[in-house]
């Protein structure tokens, strides 16, 4: 497990190599869960992600929208938020990285949530 901190927002990422999706897809599938927890004093709003996205080969692509799987949701102090996504590479070693928007609702305050990179590896490779 990855954690960044940043302004009080801690953000938290756990992998797993995905072999059914995997075998499926042509690609090599990992599921990402995403814990962000609010360590601050002030309820935050989760408004928009921007990934960057690292293929073992260098290709790189980015991805930027509203929210998180559908939703922009409100952490309080003390609370936590939890997803699962996923990604696929064609090649067996990828890196994410990225920041999460976010809001404190006290002021409107709005600041970048860092994403901690996060490296995905095919279990075999590691042997």
């Amino acid at each position: 497990m990855v954690k960044a901190n940043t302004e009080g927002i801690l953000v938290s990422v756990e992998t797993s190599y995905q072999p059914t999706h995997s075998a499926r897809a042509g690609q090599h599938f990992f599921a990402y869960r995403i814990t962000v927890e609010n360590l601050g004093g002030y309820t935050v709003q989760l408004l928009r992600r921007h990934w960057h996205i690292v293929e073992g080969d260098g290709l790189r692509r980015e991805v930027e929208g509203e929210g998180v799987v559908g939703e922009q949701p409100v952490i309080s102090p003390g609370q936590k938020h939890r997803y699962i996504s996923g990604c696929g590479f064609s090649s067996e070693i990828g890196k994410m990285y990225g920041t999460f928007l976010m809001k404190r609702e006290v002021d409107g305050h709005e600041f970048r949530a860092e994403i901690p990179p996060f490296v995905m590896v095919v279990p075999h490779k590691l042997n």
